[in-house]
């Protein structure tokens, strides 16, 4: 049985033990990926993501998702974000020999905001970024926002975003899966920011699907019976698990 577990606003996930041809060094801590939701899915990444994150775990991945409302203030999230994942690294006193910062949608941004630049970790996996306005994302909340007098655009803004990508941001190794059916993917924007860095090694794939594909379709079967569950769903996340773990492997 999947044993998922709570540590404040983080819910973490041991690797699922798989039987090995020769027996691992005990002196070798699992690789570890920090992971970030996006909208509307954040809230309960233990659920929302539940197959992709399980199906990593099944891969010898230790999981650290992090749970949260979406708001305006995507810089300060993205530092509390980063806090917590780093806190709860010290708390281990284990250094992974992998540090994998996973997002979908806005949760790519937010690891793309980190206050570290990227520098803590071995490299970034971009599934469907999103870096829309306020006005486009919640366009009653900004129209709201500018009638009362409060926050109505996202902090950083789009531009802004891409322009601190460009700028700031040190990670090199990133790898951005588009899904061919994603009508609000803007991960070619997100591309040529990441380009115009001196020695980028950004790879782009792009996979069938759609914008929700890295959501999890296990949830429809907890909640509804076998019968709800998607077969061909199911495969695609199980697929993307095996290409964001075969290409961080091969980071070395």
């Amino acid at each position: 049985m999947v044993r998922w577990r709570s540590s404040g606003d983080l819910w973490l996930l041991d690797p699922i033990a798989q039987p090995q041809p020769q027996p691992l060094s005990r002196s070798q801590p699992p690789p570890l990926v920090e992971f970030i939701g996006g909208s509307y899915l954040s809230a309960t990444p233990q659920l929302s993501y539940r197959r992709l994150l399980e199906a990593l775990a099944q891969l010898g991945w230790q999981v650290r998702a992090w749970s949260y409302v979406p708001g305006f203030d995507h810089q300060q999230q993205a530092n509390t974000a980063w806090r917590r994942f780093r806190e709860l690294r010290q708390q281990s006193g284990v250094t992974p020999p992998l540090v994998l910062r996973l997002g979908h949608s806005l949760g790519c941004k937010l690891h793309l905001l980190a206050p570290d630049s990227g520098r803590g970790s071995t490299a970034l996996v971009s599934l469907s970024f999103n870096n829309f306005s306020a006005e486009r994302s919640v366009p009653l909340l900004a129209e709201l926002g500018q009638q009362f007098g409060f926050r109505s655009e996202f902090s950083p803004s789009p531009a802004a975003t891409l322009a601190q990508v460009q700028q700031t941001y040190r990670q090199r190794r990133n790898l951005l899966v588009r899904f061919a059916g994603d009508g609000i993917d803007q991960s070619a924007r997100l591309l040529d920011a990441l380009r115009a860095r001196p020695d980028d090694a950004s790879e782009l794939l792009e996979l069938p699907g759609d914008h929700l594909s890295p959501a999890s379709g296990g949830l429809r079967r907890q909640l509804l019976g076998r019968w709800a569950d998607d077969p061909a769903r199911g495969r695609r996340i199980e697929q993307l698990a095996d290409q964001v773990n075969g290409w961080a492997r091969s980071l070395g």
